[in-house]
Order: structure tokens, then sequence, then C-alpha cells
């Protein structure tokens, strides 16, 4: 049977390779950092970490996370409510909690999985689901596993949005489902009108704060002190594996009954193990260090600026962006795989994204710029965006 799947394996492979969409993994042999090494031995600067707060090699993170092996172990061989719920667990579930300001929060493997595993704990079929359609591709999946009913809005836009409201008033309970920032654009989710629609149309709501916790806010606190609605929102969930640390691990926060529905029924939490101790210690460490500066997010908020203020000087087509993602618009599929290629070269490491990661015809190479860049890394970031754009005819 498998001579018969092999075959079209192999000639879907082939089909993808030559549209043009075949994705190759770089291999990295350093720390992840602003400048990292290649295994090509090249030493070229990242603009494509979600490391946003430049955390993922701090030593207080690395120490944190070497005191805990010897205190706590390297791993839990169980899940939560077995055998593996650990001191470490519970303090850092109480530091997310309070830098949201929220009750409670629950951890997991990954935010795929708190997206993955928050809607059929809650919901059924008497009730209904309204999604922003560039929503994350977790969320759709977790959508998917609920037998709620589904409406999708198009991005952002708060008419379409009340129209869903007005359809789903006939369902039990709906709740609002939105990025906190959308990840290939940018661009940061009117939340603050959409808690105002979901309280003239009796709908909870929930945020995917993954690329905007750390990120948004006067302290980088996400979309919910951006807008002034700490406690408002119902459900937020995020990952420790971006701007907090970048290692693995996400987290649903928000109201307290909720969390303890999670807990009790969902399940990538009740059928995944634990996350390793050093990974809850150095979690407890970076929300200790948040709450004592905003060094790190003032550093990144700066480079953002500085670094847009330059692509746009410069002539390229940039996506309306309040975060630390600048999508780089080339439209081209094999451009932006071109793109990239010319601007490791460079030494820059970037990737183009294509089709179906975006839309098609929408393909463009993703920026994200990071507390850990030097002004110098940005600087030559420009530049040899500059000198690559000239050569493929992206800049005239």
């Amino acid at each position: 049977m498998y001579g018969k799947i092999k075959e079209h394996l192999q000639a879907e492979l082939e089909a993808i390779k030559n549209a043009g969409l075949y994705k190759k993994e770089r291999i990295i042999t350093s720390a992840q950092k602003a400048d990292i090494v290649i295994n090509t031995g090249e030493q070229v600067l990242n603009f494509c970490a979600n490391n946003y707060l430049g955390l993922s090699n701090h030593p207080r993170l690395i120490q944190a996370a070497k005191n805990s092996l010897d205190s706590h172990g390297y791993g839990m061989s169980s899940v939560r409510f077995i055998c593996g719920t650990q001191d470490l667990h519970k303090e850092l579930e109480k530091q997310i909690a309070d830098y949201f300001g929220t009750e409670d929060t629950i951890l997991y493997a990954a935010c795929f999985d708190a997206n993955g595993g928050v809607f059929e704990p809650l919901l059924t079929s008497e009730d209904a689901i309204i999604s922003d359609t560039l929503n994350h591709a977790s969320i759709i999946d977790g959508v998917r596993l609920c037998k709620a009913h589904r409406y999708r809005y198009e991005s952002a836009d708060m008419e379409d949005l009340e129209d869903r409201l007005k359809e789903a008033q006939k369902h039990r309970f709906r709740i609002i489902v939105t990025d906190g920032v959308f990840s290939m654009d940018g661009h940061v989710a009117p939340v603050d009108k959409i808690v105002e629609l979901a309280e003239k149309y009796d709908a909870m709501v929930m945020v995917d704060e993954c690329h905007s916790a750390g990120v948004v806010g006067e302290s980088g606190r996400g979309v919910t002190e951006l807008y002034n609605l700490k406690g408002k929102v119902d459900i937020i969930t995020g990952t420790l594996g971006k701007a907090f640390g970048g290692a693995i691990g996400g987290f649903t926060t928000g109201k307290k009954e909720i969390i303890e529905i999670l807990r009790q029924k969902s399940r990538p939490y009740l059928f995944s193990n634990s996350i390793p101790p050093s990974v809850a210690s150095a979690g407890i460490e970076v929300f200790k260090m948040l709450t004592e500066s905003n060094d790190q997010h003032n550093r990144l908020v700066n480079n953002v600026e500085y670094f847009k203020e330059k692509m746009i000087a410069a002539g390229f087509d940039i996506k309306p962006t309040e975060s630390a993602i600048i999508a780089v618009m080339l439209y081209d599929a094999k451009l932006s795989q071109e793109m990239a290629a010319k601007l490791l070269e460079e030494g820059i490491y970037v990737i183009g994204f294509y089709y179906p990661v975006v839309p098609k015809e929408q393909a463009r190479i993703r920026v994200q710029v990071s507390a850990g860049h030097k002004k110098e890394h940005l600087d030559k970031a420009v530049e040899a965006f500059t000198k690559v754009g000239k050569e493929l005819g992206v800049l005239k």
C-alpha cells in the first residue's frame, strides 16, 4: 500500500518545489539572539525570531533554569492532575494572572494546545463562536473541535462583526475570538470596539495575546493594557515561546470559573505532560524581570519605530503595524524566497512567507524586531534590504 501513496507524496512534493513553495529549514548552531551562527559557519543577524524582548538567551533565565534542574529535576513524567504539579507550576500561573490582571491561569505545553483546548469544554451545539478571518491556525483548529455554531467576520471589521452578532442572538452563549496582534500583518485588533459590541450583544470575548503580550501597551501587557480593558476580556491565551523567554509552554488566563472548568475538561491539559520545571522556573523569572523594570519593552518600542521609519523612507511597501511585526510586501512567492536568500548572503536572516501561510499573491518578508537588536544591527538590515531590493527591482 505504501508504494502507491509514496508515489503520490513524491509527486505532491515535486509540485510544491516547482511552484516555489517548498519550505527549507535553516540550521542554527548558536543560541537564539540578535546575532546568530548558522551551520555554514556564517554569523548573521536574526530578524525573524519571535524574541521580541530579547530574553531567549538572557543570563537570568538561564540561571533560573539551571537552578531548577538541581532543585526540581528535569521532567515531570506526568500530567498535572496525576503527579505533574509542582510549586513552580502554581507560582508561574499566579505570576501570569498578576501580570495580566486576571483571576486565574492554566498552563499548557503550547498556546496551540491552549487554543485547541478552550472551546470544547465551554460550549456546545447550543452556542456560537464568532471568529476573525485572520485568526491563527490554532484558533481555527480549536473551533473545529467544538460543536458550537461558527461565524466569521472580516478582519477587524466592526460592522461585519455586529452583523454576525445579530445573527448569533438565537444561540445560548456567544464568544468573539480574535488575535491581539495578527502575526502576518502586525496590526492590532480593535479590542476596545469588540468589547463594546460584546456588551451590547451579550457575548464573551477571547483574545490570543501571543504576538501582543510583551509588545503592545505602555508596559507591554498586551491589548487589555493598550485599550485600558484590564479585567474586561473574559479569556486571554498566550505563550511563553515568544516575548516571554522563547522556550515552550502556553497558557489561558481569565475568569476563575472558566479556568477551573478547563482544568476539569480541557483535553490538551488532561492528556499532555506538564511543562518541565526548568521552563516554569525561567518563566517565573521573566515575570519578575518585567515587573521590576520596563527597560526591555522600551528598547523594543524604540527599535521598532526606528526600523519602520528607515524602511518606509527607503521606499518599501510596509503593512500598517502597531507591533514589532513589519510585513515587507512583495506579493510574489518566488520573489519572497529569492529576496530572503539574497538577504542571507548579506548577513540578514529573514524568511519569505507565501501561500498557504498567507493568502495567494500576498507574499512578503516578515521582519520581527527585538529589544536585543542594536542600532547598528537595524542600520545593517535596512542597508541590506535596500541593496537587494534594488537588485531585484523591488525598489526603483
